[in-house]
């Protein structure tokens, strides 16, 4: 059976809900499709947490978007009456052996720089400030500096994918779950998207398929996208742990490499234990060849290196783990652009691990694209032109 529409969405994960909910919202005929069963386990958008604050060390592009989503996450929570943003600070600090106080490159310092520039509210905790304040990380070292973000904290991504959703078919929009996305053609007329059970005929497509977008998208993506394995590990705490009343979500960085640093969340009401992980991008993965299990072996090297005298009150015993894939550009920044050879088709991806946070205001922008052919943010930092030199 055809079904036709003004807009589809394909993916209804992070991106994805954030758009169905902002299209249905404006009245839009909008039909959403997603091969597995949203809010689920088996792309980017899970785990429980995801970390979000004003002051993005990525860059100065993503603050105006990050300041419109953290006002929608607190709208949605007015219509929907759950808890999505927990506002309980975010702590980013560098305790390396080889730290650097003039060192520009480190995480914190960057954070802080762009704080400062952009007005942000925040402090700056020296060692002792941090170990007084947030007892779990007393073993921070003497030289350790932190940017603490009243302001920041983190957000509940099933809960946000399930309530978008929930409200865009509340408002019209037709939720397509378990059909998969074979093949998408486009003329001056429109986009045609032949699924594994129907046919779609939209007037506009956007396409937030996460880590199948490589396969999904052609060219140039295939030479641009890279599907890379996270693991995720919840420890438990010990019967004597101590943690501050209100805990931030925490971004350390320990020593002077990309792998040298783990960031984390305080531990949730009721389930003692403490979710921490870390990012890695040098190995790289596909929908179909995606280990999903985390090995004994991988917690233990998780928690010798990034957990054990580091923090404190938490126990190598593994309460939970889980994988997740970053679908990762050449510079880690998103692509948000039309696609250059299917017409009327928006792309947004890949976001490379740090999307979520933005997600709900990006929703936003994509809608405005779709209803008139742009948005109120600048997206133009997330151009595929800036890869002219990179594709083939």
């Amino acid at each position: 059976m055809d079904l036709r529409c003004e807009v589809a969405v394909l993916g209804m994960g992070a991106m994805g809900a954030a758009t169905l909910y902002q299209l249905a919202k404006s009245g839009v005929k909008v039909i959403g499709v997603d091969r597995h069963h949203p809010p689920h386990d088996q792309g980017s958008s899970h785990g429980d947490t995801r970390i979000t604050r004003l002051s993005v060390g990525e860059g100065a592009q993503y603050l105006p978007i990050v300041r419109n989503a953290h006002r929608i996450w607190r709208e949605l929570e007015a219509l929907s009456g759950e808890s999505l943003f927990e506002q309980c600070g975010v702590l980013v600090m560098t305790s390396s052996p080889t730290y650097d106080v003039d060192d520009e490159s480190d995480f914190t310092h960057s954070t802080l720089h762009l704080a400062n520039t952009y007005d942000i509210e925040h402090e700056v905790l020296s060692a002792q400030q941090i170990r007084q304040r947030f007892p779990q990380f007393s073993p921070v070292l003497d030289t350790a500096v932190g940017y603490f973000e009243p302001g920041g904290g983190y957000v509940r991504p099933e809960r946000c994918i399930a309530v978008q959703l929930k409200l865009a078919e509340q408002l019209g929009a037709t939720l397509l779950k378990g059909e998969t996305v074979m093949q998408i053609t486009s003329d001056e007329q429109g986009v045609t998207v032949i699924t594994d059970q129907r046919t779609i005929l939209a007037d506009k497509v956007v396409i937030s398929a996460g880590m199948w977008s490589k396969g999904l998208l052609g060219e140039p993506f295939d030479q641009l996208l890279r599907v890379c394995r996270q693991k995720l590990f919840w420890f438990e705490l010990e019967e004597n742990a101590r943690f501050a009343a209100v805990s931030p979500t925490f971004i350390c960085s320990h020593g002077p490499g990309d792998e040298d640093s783990v960031y984390g969340f305080p531990p949730l009401p009721g389930e003692g234990s403490l979710k921490v992980a870390t990012e890695q991008y040098s190995e790289e993965t596909s929908p179909d060849t995606l280990d999903r299990t985390v090995s004994d072996a991988e917690a233990r090297e998780m928690f010798d290196t990034h957990v054990r005298g580091k923090i404190a009150g938490v126990s190598s015993r593994v309460a939970k783990s889980a994988v997740c894939a970053y679908t990762v550009t050449p510079d880690s920044h998103f692509i948000i652009d039309e696609h250059p050879s299917l017409k009327n088709t928006l792309v947004v991806s890949a976001c490379s691990g740090h999307g979520f946070k933005h997600s709900a205001a990006l929703g936003e922008a994509l809608a405005q694209w779709c209803l008139r052919g742009s948005s109120d943010l600048d997206l133009s930092a997330f151009s595929l032109k800036r890869f002219e030199g990179v594709i083939e």
